[in-house]
């Protein structure tokens, strides 16, 4: 796909998240984090480190996640767009903590001491059933995720996104591009995505 056919097709989802009511946002975003909370509640190995993110208007709410695993002892952490055009960095975050706004209205931690998480869940504008994400057009999650694999870290990514997001159908068709970096699965408010190549196994779910 070429970079004006992918601008083309950011273009009409944002159209179509702006004509989703507030009604269905609140369920999306609160089944996502009762989803997420049972599947947390059924690792062996959770998590130390988690990455999410700050919601903007349009985007799903997982502030309830993030209190729920701040009290349960995991560290959350929020990205951070320290350099343009570089990796994000990952500070902490608390319900105590104050966020400022950053680049591109993004509210932000203060960097302080920064985290390499175990598991990120990434905003995703678009996305397919094998878990290919199209985002925003800045390139930074595809830019962190390199670089967190070419440091050989161990992590799990799991697209955020609207169910009406999915780009399967012929009139959405996405083709991704070499640098795009797939994640290892997709939740959306009607569930899982589980078509990604080795979904079960890196997600710890039974086959």
């Amino acid at each position: 796909m070429s970079k004006n056919n992918a601008d083309l097709l950011r273009m009409r989802l944002r159209a179509e998240r702006k004509t989703m009511s507030v009604d269905l946002r609140q369920r999306q975003s609160q089944r996502m984090c009762e989803t997420l909370k049972t599947w947390f509640a059924t690792l062996r190995d959770t998590p130390r480190i988690v990455a999410a993110f700050w919601p903007m208007a349009d985007e799903p709410d997982l502030r309830p996640l993030l209190e729920h695993l701040d009290q349960s002892g995991v560290i959350v952490v929020l990205p951070v767009v320290v350099k343009r055009h570089a990796p994000l960095e990952f500070y902490r975050w608390t319900p105590d903590t104050a966020l400022t706004p950053g680049n591109f209205g993004v509210m932000e931690p203060p960097c302080t001491q920064a985290f390499t998480p175990d598991l990120l869940l990434v905003p995703t504008l678009g996305f397919t059933s094998a878990s290919d994400r199209l985002g925003y057009g800045g390139g930074y999650y595809d830019r962190t995720l390199a670089a967190l694999h070419a440091q050989h870290a161990q992590i799990m990514t799991i697209g955020i996104a609207w169910a009406e997001a999915q780009l399967d159908s012929p009139s959405h068709a996405y083709q991704p591009q070499s640098h795009d970096v797939r994640l290892d699965a997709m939740l959306t408010g009607q569930g899982w995505c589980p078509a990604a190549p080795n979904f079960q196994q890196k997600l710890g779910f039974s086959a």
